[in-house]
C-alpha cells in the first residue's frame, strides 16, 4: 500500500472516530438536557418536588431509550440509581421492580427459547410447517408465520423467534431459489422478509408473550385501570381480530408485492430432506416439547389452579435444568434475558411510581379539555390514530409504551371511553404500530438488514398494511369485545 493510500485510510478512520465521539456526546446531551429542562420548570401546584424530579428522570430515561447513547438496560440502571440518589423514591421502592413477579416471567421464557434453539426443536417445527404448506410462495410464507405463532405461545422474544428460528430458514430458502439481495431479491426473498415481519407484529399483539413489552402493558393496565390482562384473557380477546388480520394481510402483501416465483415445490422437498437428516426427535426435544406444552397450558388456565405465571415458567426451567436439557452456563450466557430483566424491572417501577405521583392524572385533566363536547367514540378514534402513527418516532415498542400508554389511557377514560376496550385498543395498537418502519421492533433490523427490501418499499408496505389492521381491530375487535360483554 502506498503512502497516499495509507494517509487516506487514516484520514477516513479519524473522521469516523470523530463522528462517533461527537455523536455519542450529542446523544448524552439530549438525554441530560431533557431531564434538566423538566427539573428546572416550576413545579405545578399540587405536585410534590420529589414527584417532579421523578418525572424528570423518567422523561430522560425514555429519551435515553430512544437515542441510546448506551444500551437501554444501562440507561434504566442509571435512572434507578438517580431516583435513589435524589430521594425521589426510597432505595427499597426504587429497586422494587426487580421483585415484581411479572418481571420474572421474562427470564424463564428467554431460557426456554434458548432451549428451543439448542435442541433444534424450533427448527424442526418450522420444517414441519414448510413440508405441509410450502409448495407455493404464499403457503411458504404462512408456514414461517405459523412457526412464529406457535413459538409465541411461550417465547416472549420475537427476536429469538424470528432471528433465531424463522429468519435463517427463510434466508436459506430464498438462496435456494437464487434470490439474493440486489437484482434477484424480488424472486422470493423480498416477499418472505416482508411477510414474516408483518405477520410477526400481528402475532406480537395476540399473545401476552408476543414480545417483551406486553407484560409491562399488562402491569400498567392493572395499576392504572384495574384491568387484569391475564395470559388467557389477552389471547381470548385478541384471537378473532388477530386471526382475521393473519388471514387478510399475507394475501394483501402477495398482491401488492408479489414474488416472481409463485410455486415453490423445492421448499417442501428441502424441508423433507432436512427432517430426514434430523432424524427422530431426541429425548431432549421430546422433553422440551412436553415442558413447552405444559407451560402454555398452565398459563392459559391460571384462573383454575391459581399458580402465578412466573412460578409456572420457573418450574419449567427447573425441569429443563434438572434433566440436563439446559445447563447453568446456558442461562448465564443468555445475555438478552438479563438485559431485559434489568431495563424491564426498572421501568416497571418508575412507571408505577409516576402513576402514583398524580402527574399523569394532571396530564389527563389538561388534555381532556381538548375533547370536551366530543362523543367518546370520536375522541377515542382520534387518540388511537395519534397513538398508532406516533410509532414513527419510536425505535421500540417499549419506548412508546413507557411514554404514551398511561397518559393516553387516562385521557381516554376522561373522554368517557369504556375502560376495557380502551386498554385493549392501546395494548394491541402498541404492537401493530411496529409494522410501520424498519426499526419498529427488534426483528425489523434483522429482516430489513438482510438487504432484500428497500427502505422506501418497507415503509410503503408498512403504511398500507396499517390501514386494514386498524380497521380490523377497531371494528371486529370492538364487536368481539361487545359479544364477550366487555363493554
Amino acid at each position: 500500500m502506498d503512502a497516499d493510500s495509507t494517509t487516506e485510510t487514516g484520514g477516513v478512520s479519524g473522521l469516523r472516530a470523530w463522528v462517533t465521539r461527537h455523536s455519542l456526546f450529542a446523544r448524552w446531551s439530549v438525554v441530560l438536557l431533557s431531564g434538566l429542562a423538566i427539573a428546572l420548570i416550576p413545579v405545578p401546584s399540587g405536585v410534590a418536588r420529589q414527584s417532579w424530579n421523578l418525572f424528570a428522570i423518567f422523561a430522560a430515561t425514555v429519551v435515553g431509550s430512544i437515542v441510546q447513547p448506551i444500551p437501554a438496560g444501562g440507561i434504566v440502571l442509571i435512572a434507578v440509581t438517580a431516583v435513589a440518589l435524589t430521594r425521589a423514591l426510597p432505595v427499597g421502592e426504587a429497586l422494587a421492580g426487580y421483585a415484581d413477579p411479572i418481571v420474572w416471567i421474562c427470564l424463564p421464557a428467554f431460557f426456554i427459547s434458548r432451549a428451543m434453539l439448542k435442541t433444534g426443536l424450533g427448527r424442526r417445527i418450522a420444517l414441519l410447517f414448510i413440508r405441509v404448506l410450502g409448495r407455493h410462495s404464499l403457503g411458504l410464507g404462512y408456514a414461517l408465520v405459523c412457526t412464529d405463532f406457535l413459538l409465541a405461545a411461550v417465547i416472549p422474544s420475537n427476536s429469538a423467534r424470528c432471528g433465531g428460528v424463522v429468519f435463517p430458514i427463510a434466508r436459506s430458502l430464498a438462496v435456494a431459489y437464487d434470490s439474493e439481495p440486489g437484482p434477484t431479491a424480488p424472486r422470493l426473498g423480498a416477499f418472505l422478509m416482508s411477510l414474516i415481519y408483518q405477520g410477526d407484529v400481528i402475532i406480537c399483539a395476540m399473545f401476552l408473550t408476543g414480545q417483551v413489552s406486553n407484560p409491562m402493558i399488562g402491569k400498567l393496565a392493572k395499576q392504572v385501570g384495574g384491568v387484569e390482562l391475564s395470559y388467557g384473557h389477552w389471547l381470548l380477546w385478541a384471537i378473532v381480530p388477530g386471526l382475521v388480520s393473519l388471514a387478510v394481510i399475507p394475501p394483501l402483501l402477495y398482491r401488492l408485492f408479489p414474488p416472481e416465483i409463485t410455486h415453490t415445490p423445492a421448499a417442501a422437498e428441502f424441508a423433507t430432506r432436512e427432517l430426514k437428516r434430523l432424524g427422530r426427535m431426541s429425548p431432549a426435544e421430546r422433553l422440551l416439547l412436553l415442558v413447552f406444552g405444559l407451560v402454555a397450558a398452565l398459563w392459559m388456565t391460571t384462573e383454575l389452579h391459581g399458580i402465578h405465571y412466573s412460578v409456572v415458567a420457573l418450574t419449567g426451567v427447573g425441569v429443563l435444568l434438572v434433566t440436563g436439557v439446559l445447563e447453568w452456563s446456558d442461562l448465564l450466557a443468555e445475555r438478552a434475558a438479563w438485559d431485559v430483566f434489568l431495563w424491564y424491572g426498572g421501568l416497571v417501577r418508575l412507571a408505577a411510581a409516576l402513576g402514583d405521583s398524580g402527574i399523569t392524572k394532571r396530564f389527563a385533566e389538561v388534555s381532556a379539555r381538548y375533547t370536551v363536547g366530543w362523543h367518546w367514540w370520536a375522541a377515542m378514534g382520534g387518540l388511537l390514530l395519534v397513538y398508532f402513527y406516533a410509532h414513527y418516532g419510536f425505535a421500540s415498542i417499549t419506548s412508546q409504551v413507557t411514554t404514551m400508554f398511561v397518559p393516553f389511557l387516562v385521557v381516554l377514560r376522561a373522554a368517557g371511553a369504556p375502560l376495557i376496550p380502551s386498554v385493549l385498543a392501546l395494548a394491541y395498537f402498541s404492537n401493530l404500530a411496529a409494522s410501520l418502519t424498519h426499526y419498529g421492533t427488534t426483528p425489523a433490523p434483522i429482516l430489513f438488514g438482510a438487504g432484500y427490501v428497500r427502505m422506501r418499499t418497507w415503509w410503503k408496505l408498512g403504511l398500507i398494511v396499517s390501514v386494514p389492521n386498524i380497521l380490523i381491530w377497531t371494528t371486529l375487535g370492538f364487536l368481539w369485545w361487545k359479544i364477550l360483554g366487555l363493554w
